[in-house]
């Protein structure tokens, strides 16, 4: 089967003889970034890890990162970046999500659920970087408006899509490739454009999780 793959798709191979190869170093960087590596993780290369000494990055089991141009046939311009500014902020990835090329920066908090698929080079940031005002910026340069990114589970985002501060993405949402989202996304929903808006449905509109006692009581 193996033999199979290699002659239908060589390049399968050699991405994964790289990340291999290169997890040592790849594990190393995550130990010195001070974040905590996870299960089942199929990490392509080594993204950008800058971590805030007062902040926290915590990411999921079974996560896969594409940070090189190999990796996916999209070719993301850039590693996955993994930024918090700020001491206090979070960032927090749930299980069985994957990015390629991914830019994440959090000033505050940005919290994606399980099962959520980020991407070629989407960007996720929950602060304007500067202030909007020529006098503020000129005098506080970096102070810059900031507020929460929440996506929940099971969304999906499209290549080049940007996420800015304050949205919250429902459950099973699909935001289109090249969309600006600046407001809320409901559950279920496919967004699009600049700014996104709401141009179909992707499920029904999803259900909460059930708590770990209602899932108790439904093996019972």
């Amino acid at each position: 089967m193996a033999a199979v793959e290699f002659l239908d798709a060589p390049w399968k191979t050699y991405n994964h003889l790289a990340r291999v190869v290169s997890l040592p170093w790849i594990r190393l960087g995550f130990a010195a970034a001070g974040v905590p590596w996870g299960r089942d993780w199929r990490i392509f290369g080594m993204p950008i890890l800058q971590r805030h000494r007062g902040s926290r990055i915590s990411l999921g089991d079974g996560l896969e990162l594409r940070s090189t141009p190999r990796s996916n046939p999209l070719r993301p311009f850039q590693p996955v970046v993994l930024s918090t500014r700020r001491a206090g902020a979070v960032i927090r990835v749930g299980e069985n999500c994957g990015a390629t090329g991914a830019v994440l920066v959090a000033d505050e908090s940005i919290e994606i659920g399980d099962r959520v698929l980020l991407g070629a080079n989407v960007i996720i940031t929950d602060t304007d970087f500067h202030p909007l005002d020529p006098a503020v910026r000129r005098r506080t340069p970096q102070a810059g408006a900031c507020s929460p990114i929440v996506i929940e589970d099971d969304v999906f985002i499209g290549t080049q899509a940007i996420i800015l501060k304050g949205v919250r993405i429902g459950r099973g949402a699909v935001v289109g490739a090249g969309s600006v989202v600046t407001r809320a996304v409901p559950a279920g929903a496919i967004v699009a454009g600049n700014p996104a808006r709401v141009v179909g449905q992707a499920a029904a509109r999803q259900p909460p999780a059930p708590s770990s006692g209602d899932a108790q009581e439904e093996a019972e």
